[in-house]
Order: C-alpha cells, then sequence, then structure tokens
C-alpha cells in the first residue's frame, strides 16, 4: 500500500491545467512512499486525455468512459471502486469546483480522512504533512494525517505542470456504474460573469494596482499591454473600484494565473494577490516602493515611478 491515486480534472472537452500539476504532486509523494503513481480520467475524451496526461513519472493512465462531462455519482462509484481495485495509500484531487464536489463524497464512502486546498504535500515516516494557507494567505498552517491512508486536494498553480512524454500503461479500468444509483445528468452549460477574455489562458499578462491612481490612467497601461501583445489584468481594488471587470482580477478571490510573464505594475503584493500569480515562471515588478512585498518574489524589480517607466516600456516595444 504504497502507490498514488491521483484524478484529472477536465471541463468542456479540454483538460485543465491541475491535472498535470497532480501529476507531479503525486510523483514526488510516490517517490517517498516507494509506491508508483496512478492517474484516473473518468469521462469526456478519454483516451486522447490519457494520451496528454502520459507525461514523465506517470507509471499507469486508468480511463473510465462513462458520458461527456462531470457528474458526482459517476465520479464517486468510479473512483470507490478504482481505490478498492489499486488499494493506493493517498488519492489526491484537484480543489477545484468538481474535486470539492466529489472529494468529501468519496473520503466519506472509502472512510478516509480528508484535507483540502493544500499547498504543500510530503512525508514524515508514515504521517503526511500537508500545508494550508489560512486568514487569506496570512497563515500557514500544517496538518498531519497518522492514518495509513488519505485524501488530499491539491490548489492549483502550486505545484509545476509535470513536463515530458511518459511510457505509462494506459488502460480501461474494470469500473462498473450503477446507473440506478445516477441521480443527475448534465444537459448543458450556461456561462455566468465569463467575461470577454480568460486570463487563466494568458501566456503574458500586465497587471494593474492601486498605483495607478485614476481610472483614465488605465489606458497606459492598455496601451503597453497592447504593445507587449499581452492580456490587462489586475489586483482586487481595481475590480472593487469597477474599473475593470471581475473576470480581469487576479488572486485569492478572483483567479489564478500561471503566465510565462507577469508584469505588475503598481502592485504592492498583498498575500491574497501573490496567491494567484506567484506560479508565473518571470515575476516582473514596477513600483516605487523598494520594500514591497511584491519586490520579495519579482525576478525582475524596477523600483522608479510607473508613470515614467510604462512610457518608456512602450516606445521599446511598440
Amino acid at each position: 500500500m504504497s502507490d498514488i491515486l491521483a484524478i484529472a480534472d477536465h471541463r468542456r472537452g479540454e483538460l485543465r491545467d491541475v491535472s498535470y500539476e497532480l501529476a507531479t504532486a503525486g510523483r514526488q509523494l510516490a517517490d517517498a512512499t516507494g509506491g508508483e503513481l496512478h492517474l484516473a480520467v473518468i469521462s469526456g475524451r478519454v483516451d486522447e486525455f490519457a494520451d496528454k496526461l502520459n507525461r514523465e513519472g506517470v507509471d499507469a493512465v486508468h480511463t473510465v468512459d462513462h458520458g461527456e462531462e462531470f457528474n458526482h455519482d459517476v465520479y464517486t462509484q468510479a473512483i470507490g471502486q478504482l481505490y478498492e481495485a489499486l488499494n493506493p495509500r493517498y488519492v489526491l484531487a484537484p480543489n477545484s469546483v468538481n474535486g470539492l464536489d466529489y472529494a468529501p463524497a468519496v473520503a466519506a464512502r472509502l472512510d478516509l480522512p480528508i484535507v483540502t486546498d493544500t499547498v504543500d504535500l510530503e512525508l514524515d515516516g508514515e504521517r503526511l504533512i500537508a500545508t494550508r494557507e489560512m486568514y487569506g494567505g496570512k497563515v500557514e498552517t500544517t496538518n498531519e494525517l497518522d492514518a495509513g491512508a488519505a485524501l488530499a486536494t491539491i490548489r492549483e498553480g502550486e505545484w509545476p505542470a509535470a513536463e515530458g512524454s511518459g511510457d505509462a500503461t494506459i488502460e480501461a479500468a474494470d469500473v462498473e456504474i450503477d446507473e440506478g444509483a445516477v441521480g443527475s445528468t448534465v444537459t448543458g452549460f450556461e456561462e455566468v460573469a465569463g467575461g470577454d477574455v480568460d486570463i487563466t489562458e494568458a501566456d503574458l499578462l500586465v497587471s494593474i494596482g492601486r498605483g495607478i491612481e485614476e481610472e483614465e490612467n488605465l489606458d497606459l497601461v492598455r496601451e503597453l499591454a497592447d504593445a507587449l501583445g499581452a492580456t490587462l489584468s489586475s489586483s482586487r481594488p481595481i475590480v472593487d473600484a469597477g474599473w475593470l471587470p471581475a473576470n480581469r482580477q487576479v488572486g485569492q478571490s478572483g483567479k489564478v494565473v500561471t503566465p510565462d510573464v507577469y508584469v505588475a505594475i503598481g502592485i504592492s503584493g498583498a498575500v491574497q494577490h501573490v496567491a494567484g500569480m506567484k506560479g508565473a515562471d518571470t515575476i516582473v515588478a514596477i513600483n516605487t516602493d523598494p520594500n514591497a512585498p511584491i519586490m520579495d518574489i519579482a525576478d525582475y524589480a524596477i523600483v522608479d515611478d510607473l508613470f515614467d517607466v510604462v512610457p518608456a516600456l512602450i516606445e521599446e516595444f511598440a
């Protein structure tokens, strides 16, 4: 009982990034337990998803071909049967809308302790040490699970995505879904306040904070975003002021983003905002305060007035 079972996440025909992050988190735990990493993909285009999930470090991918979209009852049944067949030590799930829907039910069904929204997982002897954040990221807590097995959900953006091609075994799981126990079905989707862009898909983000001072000054930053071919985003105060729509907000109460480059302009770097963008490959910060928290995580820090720096950047890249 040393293997790890991780459950992939998908929506409307697309694997979500957290699926590849689950592979990394699962591999790290499997290395600690001396076991294998098994990924499960349930419903949707399972064969296509399985090929994409065959990344370095994945030992096996199990497919459950049943329906196109997430269904609570299908997932709980499928994961329960996979758990009984594979007998893993730990089960990992995404801390997503879907993951938080089925994870408690699966934990109850399998009589497993559960810890949610983890930002780090490590093994200390026979104990699983799960790190979580509380009070908007101001406090970090550790949870020690002494049980021989457990279920944990991981926060998106906290682990790097698994890369490289693997040589995993891909097979259809021996799972039988009791249709009589499936109490609901997806009949369609309705987008709610989706907005004009999805900042989570952007490779380059230019993000603005309180330092912009006035709404009229947003045009300057928009000009920079256009020159760079970037997407415009912001911290919460800009959205609260009504200067940008909610779908542009980065942070714990907004969206978690992992772009190649994140340019933070006039953003101090409150923990709630940092929680949403610290997974960026490269962070560039422009701020007049050299002691602003954003400077601690920035790869490149420009200590200067944004109203001097931004026009210079526009001139350089336009």
